[in-house]
This record gives C-alpha cells, structure tokens and sequence, in this order.
C-alpha cells in the first residue's frame, strides 16, 4: 500500500510575498509623504530637520527607505550593499558641486541610477530617498525632494529591467523620459513647499519665466522640464559607460543584472560554466 509523503510548502513564495509587500508599503510611505508636502505647503521646512513638517517628512521617507531596503536586502549580494554607501556619497558630492555653479543640471543622481541598473528599481529607489534624507542635514532645501530622487531610482530600474541598457543608444533616451516625469513631480514640491530652487542656474532660470509673467509653478515646470531631461540623460549615459567599463565577471555578480539580462551579452554563461565545473563526469541517464 503506497502512501502519499507529507511536504511542507516551500517557503520561496511566501517570502516573495512578504518582499513584495514591504516594497509596496515603502513606495506608499514615500507617496504618502509627498502628497503630505504639496498639501500642507509647509514653508518652514527648509529651516531644518527640527520643525514639525520637516520631522514628518524624514519620518516618511525614512521609513520608506527603510521598507524598501529590508524588502530587496535579502536578495542584493554583498558587492552591492558595500555599494549603497559609495553611491550616496557620490551623489551628495556631486549634487552639491554642481548645484553652487552656473551649469542648469544637478547631476546628483548617478549613484541612484548605477544602483539601479545593478540591483532594480526598489534598490535604486531607496537609495534616492537615503541620498536625500542624508544630504538634507547638510543641506535642508533637499528634504522635500526625496520621493522624486526615489522615483528617478525605480524608473532608472525598470528602464534597466526592460533592456534599455542593451543599447548604449538607449540609455540616454530612457534618462530623457524619465526626467520629463521627475521634473513634473519635483515641480510641485519646489514651488508650493519653498517656493523656488536651490541651484543657481535653474534658480535663474526660473526667474527668467517669473519676468516674462509666468507664475511661480509653471515657471518651475519649464525650468524643470528643460534641466531635467537633459540632465538624466547625462546621467543615464555616464551610468551606463561606467557599468560597461566594468569587468565582465564584476557585472555578471549581480542577480538582477543576470535574472534580466540587463545588458548586452550572454547573461547566464557563468550559471551555465559553474554547473558543468561542478559535475563534468557527472553520469548520463539514458
């Protein structure tokens, strides 16, 4: 008499769920908090992280960040959290440089996208809300900004999980389309929360549209609609010339990038070569 064996479920699904939940849950924190800022208009927030608006805002996006960190941590490998860190700092330097010159872009998301393209759009969108969240203690004007440089992270990763990297061509038309829609979500927060930008050439820029009688919003979505595809762009290429001028075995470390084939080549070579170096007399079963 055979008797039917007792298997407990495989855990993968349920944890995939929980990932997935956490990762929406952070996207809603984030959403939520950005939503909070361009209702209440809070004008005291650039003075720094101890008013109330400005303790709200670091509570929701930290804990957005958080969410979405603890939901793709388990699946990043090591190379790519040590990372993280590395990317903030570059895109607080960066960020920071270029926003006190006369050049109209920002260039404070490069560490954003490359997170992006190694790891996906959860890691990359936490990165850009930590970018923000840590650079606001140096410079507050950033704060509000946090849910855009998340967005900027989860579309720079969903443009490398669809193959726009495949194609050197591609990138900077993917950093195009993807400034068009962060530039339409920043303009909000930059004219109702204080009422302007931070940097000095889009600054100008914005006061150039004032004195041709636009108003304050429509001023800022011009200059944002004009600095910010070009500036992803720029960002999207330089990302992609740096993953390229990786190692090809370097790049091929990172799950996302073989999972999705994120960029030109054969992806699952070093899977393949491992299991027939593992098992190369391994029997035939006819």
């Amino acid at each position: 008499m055979s008797s039917s064996s007792l298997t407990l479920p495989s855990p993968a699904p349920a944890a995939a769920r929980r990932r997935r939940l956490l990762e929406i849950l952070g996207a809603l924190a984030i959403a939520g908090t950005y939503v909070y800022l361009v209702l209440n208009q809070p004008a005291d927030i650039t003075g720094g992280p101890g008013s109330v608006p400005a303790l709200i805002a670091l509570s929701g996006f930290l804990l957005g960040a958080v969410l979405l960190i603890v939901a793709v941590l388990p699946t990043l490998p090591a190379s790519t959290v040590v990372l993280i860190p590395v990317a903030l700092v570059l895109n607080i330097v960066l960020g920071q440089f270029v926003g006190s010159t006369l050049v109209p872009f920002y260039l404070d998301a490069i560490g954003t996208v490359l997170i992006a393209v190694l790891a996906g759009p959860a890691a990359g969108a936490a990165t850009g809300a930590l970018s923000s969240i840590v650079w606001s203690f140096f410079n507050p004007t950033v704060l509000p900004f946090a849910a855009g440089a998340a967005l900027i992270g989860c579309l720079a990763g969903l443009a490398a999980r669809y193959g726009l990297f495949r194609r050197f061509y591609l990138a900077p038309v993917a950093g195009f389309v993807t400034g068009i829609i962060g530039g339409v979500v920043s303009a909000p927060v930059a004219a109702f929360v204080f009422g302007g930008t931070s940097g000095v050439a889009t600054g100008a820029i914005v006061s150039a549209f004032r004195s041709m009688g636009d108003s304050l919003l429509a001023a800022i979505t011009k200059q944002a609609l004009i600095s910010d595809p070009m500036d992803k762009a720029i960002v999207f290429t330089a990302v992609a010339v740096l993953v390229y001028a990786l190692p090809r075995r370097t790049r091929l470390q990172f799950p996302f990038v073989r999972r999705h084939r994120v960029l030109a080549g054969r992806a699952a070579e070093p899977e393949a070569s491992v299991q027939e170096t593992a098992a190369p007399n391994a029997p035939q079963v006819p």
